[in-house]
């Protein structure tokens, strides 16, 4: 097994199933200390290694929180995982209060989380952030204009912190995963997920843990020259 993250301490902000929950797993095995976020403070029964926390990225009191909790910690990763969706509609049709809903977590919650962590990271002499801003950052897709903009606005957001903290150690990446098998998508019909999988020019569905292992990666020192980088990981198919 290795253990390229013994030492660290990572938090890991949408961890209760999914991407979320593999990354906090993995990180836990690679020999990271590991602070796990739920909206409810809780997770899930296999991720018994990780110290969970309740944290709400739309609303400020509750990344403050986050982060007064973790100041007497010496703080080296942060994973940005957490993300909402809306019904898809075209641009006209979506109210406003959705909108905003979508922008208070997906956009407006990366920048919170941010300002949170980010001197936490300065306190430690640096460390790695890490977005996860799925394909929609880069691909536009008809009837998810609001969820496109969000995740594109965290795409910028991750290069011009990039940029900012270059010089204080801290690198700040995203991945950019396409479909991922996760529980929330098996719930649909398996005809359903076989179409999606036909898009894919690798013929499936990635994995959580496929995205993981990038994640490793990004947080550990092998990636000690990397900053500002966007990583897309969808079997091939933004390809051609």
């Amino acid at each position: 097994m290795s253990t390229c993250l013994t030492g660290k301490t990572a938090l890991v902000v949408g961890a209760a199933g999914g991407i979320g929950a593999a990354i906090a797993q993995r990180f836990a095995r690679e020999g990271a200390k590991v602070v796990a976020t739920s909206s409810s403070g809780r997770g899930s029964s296999d991720g018994e290694q990780a110290e969970w926390l309740a944290c709400n990225l739309s609303d400020p009191d509750s990344v403050t929180r986050l982060g007064e909790s973790l100041s007497r910690r010496s703080l080296d990763i942060v994973v940005n995982n957490a993300g909402v969706g809306i019904a898809r509609a075209r641009l006209h049709e979506i109210e406003l209060d959705e909108w905003d809903r979508l922008m208070a977590v997906n956009l407006r919650g990366a920048f919170l989380l941010m300002k949170a962590c980010i001197p936490l990271l300065l306190a430690n002499g640096g460390g790695s952030f890490i977005n996860i801003a799925p394909i929609a950052a880069h691909r536009a897709t008809a009837r998810a204009g609001a969820y496109c903009a969000s995740k594109g606005g965290v795409l910028q957001l991750t290069k011009a912190a990039a940029l900012e903290y270059i010089g204080d150690g801290i690198r700040v990446n995203a991945i950019c995963p396409g479909t991922v098998r996760t529980p929330l998508l098996d719930r649909h019909p398996p005809e359903f997920v076989a179409e999606l999988s036909a898009r894919i020019p690798a013929g499936r569905l990635a994995e959580p843990d496929e995205i993981a292992s990038l994640a490793v990666f990004l947080a550990s020192d092998q990636s000690a020259y990397i900053t500002g980088q966007d990583y897309i990981i969808d079997g091939g198919r933004s390809a051609g």
